[in-house]
């Protein structure tokens, strides 16, 4: 690693540490609402198919859940080790807002987790489901000040700059609901909601390729397709909103997305193409003309800025920024088809029996982790050069490290990742390659329960035993 310098180590390990942690958030807040809604469902209608898919899924939602608290602990550290000028100029306002985070949404997750995985013989199931409804809560909670603090690192508001250089809170409100916040905050829940609906999706339809058509596999199946056929085009619609946001706060990162490097009215929609950032020229094109302004601006004549409108040192990297880009919208798009090919299938009255269907769906498991993942590349590469857009830069937030010592805990970081992240995503494969009506775990506490002592239990754990 000789040539690369102590900032470019601590941005690939950032990326690389994030790129892990992402994805257990995205998967465990659209997770948690659904556990709510089955908890909901089984005390609505009684159907105890609801709550046999609850037990299955609260274990994979355990796992996930630890994963993202572990790789999100590690992501903290570096703050301290690796952009400790980053830490200290945005402490004021940034620290606050991670500590609110920890205090009324990990506290309000971690306080009712330990009742929705073994509680609900001992609470009843209208308190059982209140604490699945406060553990949703929380992981939503947590994605707000999450979102609102990157949201402030791409749009910062509210702030003054005191003597020693850094940024403090002029105006709190201003600060959390900054001008990108609401866009990005809907735009990332949603992407929650599809990751979770196609991984729920994929696991039904991996049971029906197999021949299991019951109940628990067809109602799996079937809320996830009606999630994934709702939330796409509700995506898209929010994603349109998030670009003309980002165009008028962050013109130049719409510039590399598009990859315009020449600003112009009634600007084409370039399909594809290699973005050339040495000759100022993307080469290749496959574009449709007047399609980039009448997305950009709603108007056909509407100016399209290009990476020349701004100085060469604040220009993103148009390649990552392109490529990233039309992954995500891409596996949007398809989403989308997923979601319609679902309701053409109910339609017709084959959607239990529709080979092609269920295949697709398989296969379109892990496109909303990958389309997060692109989602962030996005975001973060796009607003490159800087660290908080056009205040502090990224060079310039970088901790005074030598490169060896970077490269010496990048490398500890793969080995660990790979052995921990690899052990969680295996086992988690494995528990989803159950049938959700496979025998549950032996209850330890049954026998103390039927003997009495805990009033009122007897009857649940009959109807418990019941659902498996």
């Amino acid at each position: 690693m000789p040539d690369f310098t102590a900032i470019d180590l601590a941005r690939i390990q950032f990326a690389f540490t994030i790129s892990f942690h992402i994805v257990y958030p995205a998967f465990s807040i659209g997770l948690a609402s659904y556990l709510a809604t089955l908890n909901f469902l089984s005390l609505w209608t009684g159907d105890r198919t609801y709550l046999q898919l609850f037990d299955y899924w609260k274990r994979i939602f355990a796992i996930a859940f630890g994963m993202g608290v572990v790789s999100g602990v590690v992501m903290s550290y570096q703050f301290g080790t690796n952009w400790s000028v980053f830490a200290d100029k945005t402490g004021p306002i940034l620290g606050p807002l991670m500590g609110y985070e920890v205090l009324s949404a990990f506290f309000l997750e971690a306080g009712f987790l330990g009742v929705v995985l073994f509680g609900r013989n001992r609470v009843g199931p209208v308190l059982h489901f209140f604490a699945t409804l406060m553990v949703a809560l929380g992981t939503f909670a947590s994605a707000f000040w999450i979102l609102s603090v990157n949201s402030w690192m791409q749009t910062p508001a509210g702030y003054a700059v005191n003597a020693q250089g850094q940024f403090i809170p002029a105006d709190w409100f201003a600060a959390i609901f900054n001008p990108s916040f609401p866009y990005r905050l809907v735009h990332m829940v949603l992407a929650a909601y599809l990751t979770t609906s196609l991984a729920v999706g994929a696991v039904g339809a991996l049971h029906l390729l197999r021949g299991d058509r019951s109940a628990s596999v067809r109602t799996m199946f079937s809320m996830a397709m009606w999630m994934a056929a709702i939330v796409a085009p509700i995506q898209i619609f929010a994603g349109d909103m998030h670009g003309l946001n980002t165009l008028e706060h962050q013109p130049a990162k719409i510039a590399a997305m598009e990859g315009h490097f020449e600003g112009e009215k009634g600007a084409p929609l370039i399909l594809f193409g290699m973005p050339d950032m040495a000759n100022a020229r993307t080469n290749y094109k496959l574009a449709v003309p007047y399609l980039g302004s009448l997305i950009l601006t709603h108007s056909l004549d509407g100016y399209v800025p290009g990476l020349k409108d701004f100085p060469r040192e604040n220009w993103p990297p148009a390649p990552i920024v392109f490529w990233s880009f039309r992954v995500m919208v891409g596996l949007g798009f398809a989403m989308l088809g997923l979601g319609l090919w679902g309701l053409f299938a109910r339609w017709r009255g084959v959607f239990y029996d529709n080979g092609w269907l269920h295949r697709a769906a398989f296969v379109m498991g892990p496109a909303g982790f990958i389309a997060v993942l692109a989602g962030w590349i996005t975001t973060e590469v796009g607003r490159q050069p800087f660290v908080v857009q056009g205040l502090l830069r990224t060079a310039d937030a970088a901790s005074p490290i030598a490169a060896p010592a970077v490269a010496a805990s990048l490398i500890g970081f793969v080995i660990v990742y790979a052995t921990v992240m690899a052990f969680g995503f295996v086992y988690i494969g494995v528990l989803m390659n159950k049938p959700p009506d496979a025998p549950a775990p032996v209850d330890e506490d049954a026998p103390m329960r039927a003997a009495g002592t805990a009033p009122g239990v007897a009857a649940e754990l009959g109807a418990q035993g019941g659902a498996h």
